[in-house]
């Protein structure tokens, strides 16, 4: 399966599955399926022997109508973190190329070259540019700067995590972890699963070194490794208990 590098804002390299060009069809398919639905409850509801005669006299009921087909992969990345209903059932989603979420601005050049990609070509430079583009990027995304990766985690949440403690024998090593944010601890959890698939130490100590500066604490552990679940099972053990 391909992947991707992407250093996020924190400095810190983290490895991605990228979608492949059957994800990305098959989720294609399924938002069609969506759209289809949706005319298909139009249909019924206004009558299907009074389609004619309602798109004759109702021109601009019709544009507000057709609106939710043409904006539907915009509105349901913006507002779906990234993802439309096929790329969710997917597992899929866009992100920016440094990681995070992409921006308005992204997520339109995204859906502007939706015209290119797919309507005046049939859908054809889509396929070509996602086969043939070492990331999987159709136009849409080389221009926007996105590429599309899995939501699944390549290793499994019980490899980054220990085992809980019973409450009676756990003591807190760092109480200053209450302070991250649960977007801090899902990057932890990211660099240690990079850092078992890897092998890479050097990301473990970036991340050691951030959160050091961040909580304005020194580890007292000597693997950066151990430090890093130390953190992860102090701020589980901490908000556990509010």
């Amino acid at each position: 399966m391909n992947t991707i590098s992407i250093v996020t804002t924190q400095n810190i390299e983290l490895d991605y599955d990228l979608a492949s060009l059957g994800d990305r069809i098959i989720g294609r398919l399924l938002d069609g399926l969506v759209i289809a639905g949706y005319v298909i409850a139009l249909i019924l509801l206004i009558g299907f022997g009074n389609i004619e005669s309602f798109f004759t006299n109702n021109g601009w009921i019709i544009v507000f109508i057709l609106l939710p087909i043409v904006l539907y992969d915009l509105l349901s990345e913006l507002f779906l973190n990234g993802q439309s209903v096929g790329k969710k059932v997917m597992g899929i989603k866009v992100i920016s190329l440094n990681g995070a979420q992409p921006s308005l601005s992204q997520y339109l050049l995204r859906w502007v070259f939706r015209l290119v990609d797919f309507t005046m070509s049939g859908s054809l430079v889509a396929v070509i540019m996602v086969a043939a583009s070492n990331k999987k990027q159709r136009l849409g995304d080389l221009i926007a700067g996105t590429v599309l990766v899995k939501t699944k985690p390549r290793t499994h949440f019980n490899d980054t995590w220990y085992q809980p403690t019973s409450e009676t024998e756990y003591v807190v090593t760092y109480p200053e972890v209450i302070n991250l944010k649960d977007r801090d601890i899902q990057l932890i959890k990211e660099v240690l699963n990079s850092v078992n698939r890897s092998g890479n130490l050097g990301l473990a100590h970036q991340a050691k070194e951030k959160i050091e500066t961040v909580l304005n604490i020194k580890s007292k552990h000597f693997e950066a490794k151990d430090f890093l679940y130390a953190v992860l099972e102090d701020y589980n053990h901490l908000t556990a208990r509010m």
